[in-house]
């Protein structure tokens, strides 16, 4: 659908940063996404249509800037003690070195 967005997504990309950095979170684009995707599952969505809803959303946003910053910074404490990145990369290593293999 046109014109509908989940405003719940654009705090938490805006203070991805902030509560990865206090987490001391890894901040690979892995890591953002798991933190992002944690955190948007555990706050309640903000569905807007239209752009003037959207402005006056823009104006509540201060409202629950702390609630969302909390939940970006538990996430990226769940990320950070646990992080997918490196069981990927080790993923894709192995897949690369049974492909090596196979060509020699």
């Amino acid at each position: 659908m046109e014109g509908l967005k989940n405003y719940m997504e654009t705090v938490v990309e805006e203070l991805l940063g902030y509560g990865m950095k206090s987490a001391e979170c890894c901040e690979c684009e892995i890591c953002k996404a798991d933190v992002a995707a944690i955190a948007l599952n555990n706050l309640p969505p903000q569905y807007v249509a239209g752009r003037e809803i959207y402005a006056k959303l823009n104006t509540m946003r201060q409202q629950f800037y702390v609630d969302v910053l909390t939940e970006v910074t538990k996430a990226a404490s769940v990320v950070a003690k646990s992080p997918r990145h490196d069981s990927i990369i080790t993923q894709e290593e192995h897949l690369k070195e049974e492909v090596t293999e196979g060509y020699q």
